[in-house]
């Protein structure tokens, strides 16, 4: 799309989304879920179709050199369609939160004071490489009664494009405005700076990408934004622990896929654990080719391992999201120096302690200060569809407003309602 007049054209879809946001308060759950469901219906007649348009950007990402994680990003597999429509189902399920009343207390006067969940309105989404993201969002969007302008990375234009298109079939089927979801058509970067600098027509922006493009959006904003930086998450193997799980659970946290901001990027392990855990885990990632950078301790362990491939850790990596088949290792003393350690150098997104001591266990789920924090689990599923939420807008790793999977109740707000028969203040 050519588009010579990017202030003028970003302020038209601004325009038609508050437009939208104002029907989109009001809809009925009915046709809320009734677009939902005819979503997933699209997704899955469309499947064919839809891996034709994405074929095209992964063709023209690969000619152009990008990353493998990436590129392996950009996929819309079967399996990720089939998933994404699984998510609009389960989100057609779930319990509509708008127009919810909370906390109603009746007060002295004679008033009654409570809550009331509304929708934030209109929220920008900037993403880069994931197309499965323009429905994530835009489900999103539909049950919790926002309206929403979607930007996703040029490269994969063609994919968003097919999707949004099935989106707006969706919500005209269903009786709802078709502006209520918006694509930007052009890949011009100057329309970025014009979505993030509207507060009168959008009242958060919401950016899903490298860190690079986070931090710019965040210095840059007008308007509130909802984000994390990176996903430098880590996995603790505790002195008591269930070796034979820790492996299973370890592997599965870093190898299952390299490129999501919820996988494994560092390992800590216990002294008093790591001569019987390390060379098998050691193992484990060396047949995968998993690189380990270590600390003298975990170096020396792992280094009769075979095939391993072993570096010496920087300061560096330990504050370092790879996503990629490179891990940090270190050998702590103690329960008190793996927190320590995490809440220095993590990024406050997913950490995990691998243990059977269960006071051990409360202790890193009361003091590691990140969003998701877990016990016995793999940081994989660190993510909105594994806990419940149908799908999720992205991950936050601020402490206001939204923290963790940002799912419905993320993209709502509460406003106070006050009942009365009548009453005046004296």
């Amino acid at each position: 799309m050519s588009t010579p007049d990017i202030p003028a054209y970003m302020a038209q879809l601004g325009q038609a989304a508050r437009a939208a946001a104002t029907a989109m308060a009001r809809a009925g759950t009915r046709a809320k879920n009734d677009t939902l469901l005819a979503l997933a219906r699209l997704l899955r007649e469309q499947t064919p179709a839809l891996q034709a348009d994405n074929a095209r950007d992964i063709a023209a990402a690969e000619a152009a050199g990008l990353a493998a994680p990436m590129v392996d990003r950009l996929r819309l597999t079967p399996k990720v369609l089939a998933t994404v429509a699984e998510g609009c189902e389960q989100l057609a399920a779930m319990p509509d939160p708008i127009g919810e009343i909370t906390g109603v207390k009746r007060r002295p006067t004679g008033i009654s004071v409570g809550q009331m969940r509304v929708p934030l309105g209109v929220f920008g989404m900037i993403y880069e490489s994931r197309p499965n993201v323009t429905i994530e969002a835009a489900s999103l969007a539909i049950k919790s009664g926002n309206a929403c302008i979607l930007r996703g990375g040029s490269e994969a234009i063609h994919s968003n494009l097919a999707l949004w298109k099935l989106v707006q079939q969706a919500l005209t089927e269903a009786g709802l405005p078709a502006t209520a979801v918006q694509l930007v058509e052009t890949t011009d970067r100057a329309a970025v700076k014009s979505l993030i600098a509207m507060p009168e027509y959008v009242d958060v922006v919401i950016p899903r990408g490298g860190k690079g493009l986070v931090a710019l959006i965040s210095a840059e904003a007008k308007v509130p934004v909802i984000k994390h930086l990176d996903g430098n998450c880590h996995t603790y193997v505790d002195a008591e622990v269930d070796i034979a799980q820790a492996l299973v659970v370890t592997d599965n946290a870093k190898t299952q896929k390299y490129s999501p901001c919820n996988a494994t990027e560092s390992l800590l392990v216990h002294a008093q654990s790591a001569a019987a855990f390390l060379p098998q885990i050691g193992a484990i990632f060396a047949a995968k080719g998993v690189e380990m950078r270590c600390d003298p301790a975990a170096r020396a362990i792992l280094s009769d391992v075979p095939g391993a491939k072993l570096a010496e850790a920087s300061e560096e990596d330990w504050a370092t999201e790879y996503l990629a088949p490179i891990i940090s290792v270190k050998v702590v003393a103690s329960l008190d120096e793996a927190i320590d350690h995490i809440n220095r150098y993590g990024s406050h997104h997913t950490d995990a302690i691998l243990t059977t001591n269960h006071p051990n266990a409360m202790r890193f789920l009361r003091e590691v200060d990140s969003a998701s924090v877990m016990v016995n689990a793999s940081t994989r599923f660190a993510d909105g569809f594994e806990y419940g939420l149908g799908a999720e807008i992205g991950i936050s790793t601020d402490k206001f407003h939204a923290r963790g999977p940002v799912g419905l109740e993320g993209l709502t707000s509460m406003k106070w309602i006050v009942l009365g028969q009548g009453e005046t203040r004296a």
